[in-house]
């Protein structure tokens, strides 16, 4: 498990169901882009605004890759046995990993979040990618836990998404651990995070960056640190603009200037207005080299 992996968006048609055809246009556009995998199911699939039914069948979307390609399911969920039947699913069709956010709304404990990949785990028959995101989820990973240090140890982990900006904790990490495998999340310091080691990273831009970023990827392993950064600040011109316009309807409203209607964000995400699109719209002409 290692290289580019692109958080795939969840394409809807214009009744707002999941358009399984333009979701595997998309990925195979990505495939000549660069990418290494695919993270289904993720923050930028919109997981949490899609029913369980609907968790389902794009797992399902999504898995003739399974066998060409390295992916990755999410099935974090706020009760273990949903995540659960989603990790059996995924596992039955071929998915290389499981990935799963920590439950988060109610306080629980390190106990009680490490049982819950326990869980997941056994239901997917091998380790798990901890999708560290304390941004959203409001969870923090403590390493100096006993518990979580329990967890990171013991088997049940196998990788780590660090959306996280504390890159010194994904290095930590690496050193109470040497077997994970390590992916940044944040598509703004990929240049940091390989040189701090990652195997990795696992980005929503990718949705339509591939290529810019398979170029930095390439070039922060070789050592070009000087046209890496060139190309990460190009990125980062983007990304400023996507999140200014709000980041999943942003990409959703990129996808469509390449030809792909992934249509709307499910609410309460809202539209872009003309002047983001705009934004957007210049930010990638200005700034975007996949070719």
């Amino acid at each position: 498990m290692h290289g580019l992996f692109t958080a795939i968006a969840t394409p809807f048609d214009g009744e707002g169901r999941i358009n399984g055809r333009v979701l595997r246009d998309i990925m195979q556009w990505n495939i000549r882009l660069g990418a290494n995998g695919f993270f289904v199911g993720g923050s930028s699939g919109e997981c949490f605004l899609l029913s369980e039914k609907e968790r389902l069948q794009l797992l399902e979307e999504a898995a003739p890759f399974a066998g060409k390609m390295q992916l990755i399911a999410h099935v974090g969920a706020l009760n273990t046995e949903e995540a659960c039947r989603y990790a059996r699913k995924a596992s039955a069709l071929g998915y290389n990993m499981a990935a799963a956010t920590p439950p988060f709304y109610y306080p629980f404990s390190p106990n009680e979040t490490v049982r819950y990949y326990e869980e997941i785990a056994e239901a997917a028959g091998g380790p798990v990618l901890y999708y560290n995101f304390p941004g959203n989820t409001g969870k923090q990973l403590d390493i100096g836990n006993e518990a979580f240090r329990r967890l990171l140890t013991g088997g049940a982990i196998g990788a780590i998404k660090q959306t996280s900006l504390d890159l010194k904790q994904m290095e930590r990490l690496r050193h109470l651990n040497p077997s994970l495998r390590l992916f940044g999340g944040y598509d703004e310091v990929m240049v940091a995070a390989i040189a701090l080691g990652a195997d990795g990273s696992i980005g929503s831009t990718f949705n339509f960056m591939a290529g810019h970023f398979r170029k930095i990827f390439d070039l922060a392993k070789a050592g070009q640190a000087a046209e890496a950064l060139r190309l990460q600040e190009k990125a980062n011109n983007i990304m400023d603009a996507l999140c200014a316009a709000g980041l999943v309807p942003a990409i959703k409203y990129a996808l469509s200037l390449f030809g792909f209607e992934a249509g709307e964000a499910r609410r309460p995400f809202l539209p872009l207005s003309s002047q983001s699109k705009e934004a957007v719209r210049t930010a990638i002409e200005e700034n975007l080299e996949n070719d």
